[in-house]
Formats: structure tokens, sequence, C-alpha cells
């Protein structure tokens, strides 16, 4: 269950290709390519248990870093393509990356970093390198191409923004040292999803995030083939699905969307008979939807409910969540349980916090008080979640306690953007979280209690607007602005921001798009 068994015996079978330009890395290539960047890693001193980070766009490098890092028993951060020079410093600082790996694609961030993170010892560029990094080929090139004598394996460690607005690092450490151990959820996509070596796995989404990372990581481990676009378009994605006859992909429900939005003529025009499992997760789907999207694909569509954390996942077919509209599925990894407020559990149809007993266990880099509230009294852990279980185990999400915003299912935490609001010099009082919306599922929304009520209107808005994007990543800022007197607060100062959401939420069944 790993790449170098695959390279040693198919080694011109193509491991990965990029859709747009077409360029194939094969398993024999991504085997020599990831062994120099492991000799590298040990060449620059870096030994089991240290960190890198590295911030691309989907690009044909990608996975031979992640999978060099993993057999040098490296921890390695990816980091957002779309984060301004200011988050991405503090992601590498806070995960205390000794080597970061970028593109010139991403250069003009990039070129502020080394300034801000004095810690790192190698700054590498693919391309043509600016000043304060050197280049990525060159430094590889000169590594030998053999095997590490002391692989152990390495593992992810992903950022997920915390009701703090400061992102925090998600670790769960491996479970054996070999670089080819088997896992929980490589056995899981084995048996569920039926992902062996004939998979053909199309990947539509950034890299960066936690669910293309590793499924095309367990697709490369068990010997299938990715396709991985460089960006997500609709049409494409159809035309590659016929073209490359995929059996398997990965989406979030407002690909559905776009892919619905099609002219019927474009949504016929291909042949998607291939097609075994279309698996989707991230953001909850409206049920029309997905109702459209299984008459149209027939029932293919898998989804799941977990997070970063890894701590428990619940799974769902076609067939029983047409008999179960809007559930996310059953546990497969971990018990879940609800809770009130207190940590009682709750009986079946009772809403609550969800929990998951007896899954993994990890906790938040640098974060203990982050770690110790995510965990009830029983050692229950929680992402934050609120729903309720039916009396058959499936689980129905209504809200999300720290007020999440999943947009085109990216997270999306608002203290970020409230923070940044507040301190415009005409803002007394901000509150940001996510309002429906038919594409993405939900929308970035501030209401704001402006220093003068007369200045409220859509030139302020558009400031405001203005002022969040020019500090922050454009899909962590409002896309609107509205406008109260006095935002709802307790003498104590606890913001009532449910007040305030569930005005854009009447009439649903759910708080959550």
């Amino acid at each position: 269950m790993h790449p170098c068994l695959h390279a040693a015996r198919t080694p011109d079978k193509v491991a990965y290709r990029m859709a747009g330009s077409g360029e194939t890395v094969t398993y024999g290539q991504l085997e020599e390519r990831s062994n120099r960047f492991a000799q590298l890693l040990r060449a620059r001193g870096l030994k089991a248990g240290d960190h890198i980070a590295l911030m691309l766009e989907n690009h044909p490098r990608f996975f031979e870093i992640l999978w060099g890092a993993q057999r040098a028993g490296i921890i390695y951060t990816a980091i957002s393509s779309r984060l301004t020079a200011d988050e991405a410093a503090y992601i590498v600082g806070d995960c205390a990356a000794r080597l970061v790996v970028s593109s010139m694609a991403l250069a003009e961030v990039a070129r502020a970093l080394p300034a801000r993170c004095p810690g790192v010892g190698s700054w590498l560029m693919i391309g043509d390198a600016p000043a304060g990094w050197e280049a990525y080929e060159t430094a590889v090139a000169a590594q030998p191409a053999s095997r590490l004598s002391d692989e152990t394996a390495g593992t992810d460690m992903l950022y997920s923004s915390g009701t703090t607005g400061r992102p925090k690092g998600v670790f769960v450490a491996p479970e054996l040292p070999a670089i080819d151990a088997p896992g929980p959820g490589i056995e899981l996509s084995r048996r569920v999803y039926g992902i062996d070596e004939n998979t053909v796995y199309l990947s539509p989404a950034p890299l960066y995030h936690a669910a293309p990372l590793r499924f095309n990581m367990v697709v490369m481990r068990l010997g299938g083939t990715c396709v991985l676009m460089e960006h997500f378009d609709a049409e494409q994605y159809l035309q590659l699905i016929e073209q490359h006859r995929v059996t398997h992909s990965q989406l979030v429900p407002t690909m559905f969307v776009r892919m619905l939005k099609l002219a019927p003529e474009i949504r016929q025009a291909h042949d998607l008979s291939s097609l075994k499992v279309a698996i989707h997760a991230a953001a909850p789907c409206p049920v029309p939807v997905k109702e459209q999207m299984i008459a149209w694909w027939g029932p293919v569509l898998f989804e799941y409910y977990a997070g970063t954390e890894g701590n428990g996942v619940t799974m769902v077919n076609s067939a029983d969540w047409l008999t179960h509209k809007g559930t996310v599925g059953r546990a497969v990894i971990g018990v879940l349980k609800i809770c009130d407020d207190e940590g009682n559990e709750l009986a079946p149809g009772q809403e609550g916090t969800v929990y998951f007993a007896g899954g993994k266990t990890f906790s938040y880099h640098n974060d203990p008080a982050k770690t110790a509230q995510s965990r009830n009294r029983q050692g229950w852990t929680t992402l934050g979640d609120v729903g309720r279980v039916d009396d058959e185990g499936y689980l129905y999400l209504t809200d999300r306690k720290a007020y999440m915003i999943i947009s085109g299912g990216v997270n999306i935490y608002p203290q970020e953007a409230e923070n940044i609001l507040v301190t415009h010099p005409k803002v007394v009082d901000v509150a940001v979280f996510g309002v429906p919306d038919d594409e993405f599922g939900e929308q970035v929304k501030a209401v704001v209690q402006p220093r003068d009520m007369a200045e409220a209107g859509p030139a302020l808005a558009a400031e405001l607007i203005a002022w969040c994007r020019e500090r922050l990543a454009h899909i962590k800022c409002p896309r609107s602005i509205d406008f109260d007197a006095e935002l709802p607060r307790h003498p104590t100062g606890k913001l009532y921001k449910r007040l305030l959401r569930d005005r854009y939420w009447q009439g649903r069944s759910t708080r959550i798009n």
C-alpha cells in the first residue's frame, strides 16, 4: 500500500496526470522524484518528526513532495494558495516549518515570506527563484534517487481555522512506522468505494484541502491513476469523465450545482457510464440538488461526514439516502453520540452537539485549550456541529455550533473577518455569519453597527468589503453587508449572533444549506 510497490511492479503506469496540460507522472518517475526529495530533506538536516510546508497551486510536483516527506517521517503542511502573505506566514511559523516549497505562480505572496519567517532554513521555488529563494529543480536533481536507509512514515498536519480567528493545525500521529502500513481510511476506501489498481480518480478540487490531498494519496497507495484538474470547470469535468473513463471522483455540492446549471444538451453530450462512485462531503448538499444528481448519474453518489481531525466518519450510499433524505449517514468510524450542553447523552431524535466515541485521537497544534474544548468528560470528541440521530442511527446535521461557514466546500470562520472589520474607523460592532446561497451553499454576510447610521448604505458597504479584502483572502470576506443601529449583545458582551442569522434562514428546515 505505497507508490514504491507499484513503481517496482508497474513503473510505466501513470500515477497521475494533469487534466489541462496533459503532463503525466508515472509510478517510476514518482518513486525517483520522491526519493530525491526525501534525500534532500536529510541533506538539509531534517529528521523524522520535523515539519515542512508547501504552498502550491494544483501542480505536477505536488505529490512528489508529499510522498518524499511521507517516506522521510516528515510532518507536511499544505497551505492554501489563496492566502495573503501574513496569513501564510502565520501558518509557516506556527507549524515550525524548516523548509518551504512554492511556485512562481504564487511568487507575489511567496516573495514576502522569508522576511516574515526567520526560522525557515530552506526556501525552494519551482521555476525562476526570486531573491531569498533557491531553485527547487536544481536542489532536488543534485540528490541521489536511492531510498533512505531510515524510512519511516510521516503524515500531514493541515490547518483548520478556529473560532479565535487563527488557523489551527490538526495533528493525528501515524498509527504505524512503516511507510506502506495500512490504515482504516485506506481499508474503508477499498471496502466501501472499491478503490484499487483499476481506479481512475478525477480530482477537481484544490489539493491543499484535506479530502483531495488524502483521497489522491489513497488512490496512489492502491495503484490507481489520478486525473488532477488545475481548476474546476463544469463542462470540462464531464468531458474528462468520458475522455479518461473515470471510475471514481470526489466533489463538493457547489460543483453539482454548476453542472446542473449547464444547458441540457451539454449535460447529455458526454458518456458518464464509466463512473462507479461519486463521493461528496465538505458541505451539506441541498436535498433537491442531490435528488437531481442521482436522477442524472444514477445511484453512484456516496456522502460522508468527517473533519480534518479524523475523529469519526459517517457514510451513506444513494439507496439509503433516498429513504433517509437529508442524512449524512451512519457511523463507520467511531460511535455517534448526541449530547446536550452539559455533556449528557440525548435520546434518538433530540438535537444536540455531535460527538464521536472511540474515534482517532487528535490535537490542535499549539492550542491545548482548543484541544480540551473538543472533548467532553467521557473523552468523546466533537467538531462543534449540531444534529440529531434517528432510531436507525442516521445522522442529520442541523447547525454549526461555532457558526463556521461552508461556502463552495471551503471552511470559513467568521472571527477572522470580524477582527478585520471592527478595526475600520467607521465601525462600532460587527457580526459575520453564513447566509443561504443557491450555488455555494452559503455566502459570507456581515451585519455592521456603524458609528453614524446616516452613513449606512452601498458606499460604506463597498468601502468595508474593500478594507477586508486588502487584509484577508477574498473568500473569507463578506460578499454583502447590512447595517443595524445596534447589534444584539448581552450586558456581559456576548453577541447573540443567532438572532441576526435567523433572519436570513427563515422558512428552512435546517440552519445549514
